[in-house]
């Protein structure tokens, strides 16, 4: 199956290829970016490599898409963007997303947010999407109800970063 390839003003969305595995890296090796991504940094390029395969198998057996943001105006990696835990039979997925620091302010990540929802809502027929956030990741907080998401809760002891469990928020948008 052919792979749903987005854009938006600025970025091209994109299936996460071994071409974008030194960007991944370079985001998921970044304590920065990683603060609140729920894994520990990357030590090596290797990881990266599997996380790509892992993103294409995940979307082979259709429990999820991940798509690279590439910026237009050079070709440049900033970040991925995807679905967590796809379920068209209950019309449902998560959003995820990482982005690069150098692009962190500049509205290109409620771009790709943008283009996402609208192709799960409109082209997958999805129902409910879901967020899930570290309880003091403000910028995603922030972004995320600036699309419509409601917090709807506490996850207790829901992520494991550093050696500790941390509570995480849950939030949602709904097609209409």
């Amino acid at each position: 199956m052919k792979f749903p390839e987005l854009e938006t003003e600025r970025l091209r969305l994109v299936e996460v290829k071994m071409e974008h595995a030194e960007g991944l890296f370079d985001n998921l090796s970044n304590p920065a970016v990683i603060r609140y991504y729920g894994r520990d940094p990357m030590t090596e390029l290797a990881a990266a490599e599997e996380m790509v395969e892992h993103f294409r198998n995940v979307y082979s057996a259709g429990h999820g898409i991940r798509w690279a943001m590439i910026r237009k105006e050079d070709n440049r990696f900033a970040g991925t963007i995807g679905l967590n835990n796809l379920s068209k039979g209950m019309k449902r997925a998560e959003v995820g997303f990482e982005i690069h620091p150098d692009f962190w302010r500049t509205g290109m990540t409620s771009e790709a947010l943008e283009a996402v929802l609208q192709y799960s809502f409109k082209e997958l027929g999805l129902n409910r999407m879901g967020a899930v956030t570290f309880m003091d990741n403000v910028a995603s907080i922030s972004l995320l109800e600036k699309h419509g998401f409601e917090q709807e809760g506490i996850l207790r002891s829901y992520l494991f970063q550093n050696g500790q469990s941390h509570d995480a928020r849950v939030f949602s948008v709904l097609k209409n």
